[in-house]
């Protein structure tokens, strides 16, 4: 770790549990200091994995922080490869650029290794800060704000008039959507198992959050008397001299087929004194099926924003890992002067029943870094596209 100018180095260390307060506190000033509910704290603190964590310290001053969770993650295949999903990180403003951030890092992904996960993946507030850690963006999702009072949807499904939509206690329901989640997880690249615990997540509404808008409110879509998708959203009232004017913001939502999704679709551009609706981009896919149901897409003001950036921590075990649409045999070569060990050249092979990627000297057909090989590794971002 590099020196202060007083030639003294933060100390860094995994985190003790007696630690959390001041460490956690340290964080929250790093992302601007607001206070957060005791409910979101207790949360965060019971999902800490503390042995993953780590603590760069200055005296008894906690000054950077940095975690991981055990995640599993669907890659292309269907496969789901346990994937360090590194969380936390904030380095304090009076240590900036002292190496606190690359000594954090540095220890976590050989810690990573060590474990044996090939993947770790994270949601960066800044994008510019971990490519230099050999972190791709693999995954974009859309955001949208619709004018619900001149787009419509059309040509929905067959199927859609079948389904019927049904308000529930989002707490009671949670089980049920839960289930629903667990079932599409292995059918997307980029979608996360989630372990016990995180489904309290999903629930978590302290009214500081709101922004004026409502408790979280859900409905069930259901299909002779099974759950086959759900939405959770707010409404935000509001009133002009020409009448009603409210905003309903979808927080999160998830369907087993067409027929399911769209019913929740035409309830929730349904609900009355609303004029807009917001769709948060939240992990939403690039590809979800409401684009091709509106009648004027300008009018919904899509948003694409990155979502999922992946590193191959291991990278022959996380090509291995995943299967391809096509017979694949190619040499390539890899930089990553961060992780040297998987630099060099490697011959990966595989179809739609497996892979083997093995160390090479044969000559290569594309050279590449590892962050543009953690971009293309699930899929969304053609190798081309990069080249």
């Amino acid at each position: 770790m590099a020196t202060d100018a007083n030639g003294l180095s933060p100390g860094l260390r995994a985190l003790r549990r007696d630690d959390w307060d001041k460490w956690y506190d340290t964080l929250i000033r790093g992302f601007g200091g607001v206070p957060e509910s005791a409910e979101e704290r207790e949360l965060w603190n019971s999902l800490t994995e503390v042995d993953r964590s780590l603590g760069a310290w200055d005296g008894d001053e906690c000054v950077g922080t940095a975690g991981a969770f055990s995640f599993r993650l669907t890659v292309p295949g269907g496969a789901s490869v346990p994937a360090a999903g590194v969380t936390m990180v904030s380095v304090a403003a009076t240590h900036r650029r002292r190496g606190v951030l690359t000594s954090m890092m540095r220890r976590q992904l050989d810690d990573v290794r060590a474990s044996g996960e090939p993947l770790a993946v994270l949601t960066a507030s800044e994008p510019a800060i971990y490519g230099r850690f050999g972190y791709g963006a693999a995954t974009f999702q859309l955001s949208a704000e619709i004018d619900t009072t001149r787009v419509r949807l059309t040509s929905l499904p067959a199927g859609t008039d079948d389904v019927r939509v049904r308000y529930a206690v989002p707490a009671d329901a949670l089980d049920a959507c839960e289930a629903l989640y667990a079932r599409l997880v292995p059918s997307r690249p980029g979608m996360l198992a989630r372990q016990p615990g995180w489904e309290r997540l999903e629930l978590l509404d302290p009214e500081s959050d709101r922004e004026g808008a409502s408790p979280l409110q859900c409905v069930l879509a259901e299909r002779d008397g099974e759950t086959v998708g759900y939405a959770r959203y707010r409404i935000k009232p509001d009133w002009e001299a020409a009448g009603p004017n409210g905003t309903v913001t979808l927080e999160s939502s998830a369907a087993l087929d067409p027929a399911a999704d769209a019913a929740l679709w035409r309830f929730l551009f349904g609900i009355d004194l609303t004029s807009s609706l917001v769709v948060r981009g939240r992990g939403r896919p690039v590809d979800d099926a409401w684009r091709h149901w509106v009648s004027d897409i300008r009018r919904c003001q899509p948003r694409l924003l990155d979502s999922l950036y992946l590193r191959p921590v291991d990278l022959g075990a996380a090509l291995e890992a995943r299967t391809y649409q096509t017979p694949v045999d190619v040499v390539f070569e890899v930089e990553d002067a961060f992780c040297p060990w998987n630099s060099g050249r490697w011959r990966l092979s595989g179809d739609t029943k497996g892979a083997s990627c093995e160390r090479t000297a044969d000559a290569a057909d594309l050279v590449l870094s590892v962050r543009e090989l953690g971009a293309a590794y699930l899929g969304g971002v053609p190798l081309a596209s990069l080249g």
